[in-house]
């Protein structure tokens, strides 16, 4: 959820900050839904797991290296996102403003460096295994900081009473664009990933993902192929390969998308897809929702319902 509603009629511990207000609202203006940011840190979580060339898909599968990599990738991801230009001693000007930008996968514990004394802060927290991401800001103050420690390099935490005062959030427990692969059980896990050939494993993904949305960082990670995508498509994909099993795979393209909201299921977006077997219309489907292909009724399949070869759907 935004903060918007709710963004300066509270009474805060430290006086109104005018700069910290323009950016907050700026951010709020590009991204009012989250969306530029949700996909952001979707693509950081990607890159870092890399799942094309690894078949990774879990944070705990990376590297201690490649972990602490994640807090540069955030701020360059932002960045691109957005737009923002480069800070003058900070990561980024945003309306003019110097902000830097932090991120921890512990939400508030962000490590600020002495340099950003004075300066706004961009904290950013995202758990893949949570699905969920938060963004505050907050401006960078003595009395806000945890005591000095011989940190070799000086940096310090927010201290628990300002992580709970002190940021002005501008979204919180915000949906992560979902990786699939995190939420199916371990025996649909196996199955997937039971054959040494990433075709074979990308139909039975979407045996096993019916009716939900598959990213195509999911659909690399478990073809583990160039071309990834081609896997999906007729011709020697999934669409083809699964077709006699009643199986139509719904992508990007709008009339895939009108198909998707007319049998009531997730209208796949921009590299999305979403697979679902269907059956004809009979009367015992008289309260169904139906889409109609290649001249004949369809409605989502029903268990008890008999395979049936499914349509054909156009490619454009």
């Amino acid at each position: 959820m935004t903060s918007a509603d709710t963004l300066f009629p509270i009474s805060f511990a430290v006086p109104p900050d005018p700069e910290l207000a323009r950016v907050h609202a700026g951010i709020l203006a590009a991204d009012p839904y989250g969306e530029i940011f949700g996909a952001a840190l979707r693509r950081t979580f990607d890159m870092l797991l890399d799942g094309q060339h690894t078949g990774r898909f879990r944070w705990d599968d990376l590297h201690k290296t490649e972990k602490t990599h994640a807090g540069t990738l955030v701020e360059i991801n932002l960045q691109r996102a957005f737009g923002f230009a480069d800070g003058d001693k900070m990561d980024y000007s945003i309306h003019g403003i110097d902000v830097d930008c932090k991120y921890s996968q512990d939400l508030g514990r962000w490590m600020i460096p002495p340099e950003a004394m004075g300066h706004l802060c961009l904290g950013v927290w995202a758990s893949d295994d949570a699905g969920l991401w938060s963004a505050g800001l907050f401006r960078v103050a003595e009395e806000l900081l945890t005591k000095k420690e011989g940190n070799r390099d000086g940096k310090r935490s927010l201290t628990a009473i300002a992580r709970k005062t002190a940021v002005h959030w501008l979204f919180e427990d915000a949906p992560l664009p979902e990786n699939i692969l995190l939420r199916l059980p371990e025996k649909d896990i196996s199955a997937i990933f039971a054959s040494r050939y990433g075709t074979q494993r990308v139909h039975e993904l979407f045996r096993r993902t019916q009716g939900r949305v598959v990213s195509r960082g999911v659909v690399a990670t478990v073809a583990q192929q160039d071309d990834f995508m081609k896997r999906v498509r007729y011709n020697g994909g999934s669409r083809s390969a699964l077709r006699p099993e009643g199986i139509v795979i719904l992508g990007q393209y709008g009339n895939h998308q009108v198909v998707a909201e007319g049998l009531g299921m997730p209208v796949p977006g921009a590299g999305e897809s979403v697979s679902v077997r269907l059956a004809p219309w009979t009367l015992e489907h008289v309260d169904a929702r139906w889409v109609e292909l290649e001249g004949v009724k369809w409605v989502v399949a029903r268990e008890r319902d008999p395979v049936v070869e499914a349509p054909l759907l156009p490619e454009r």
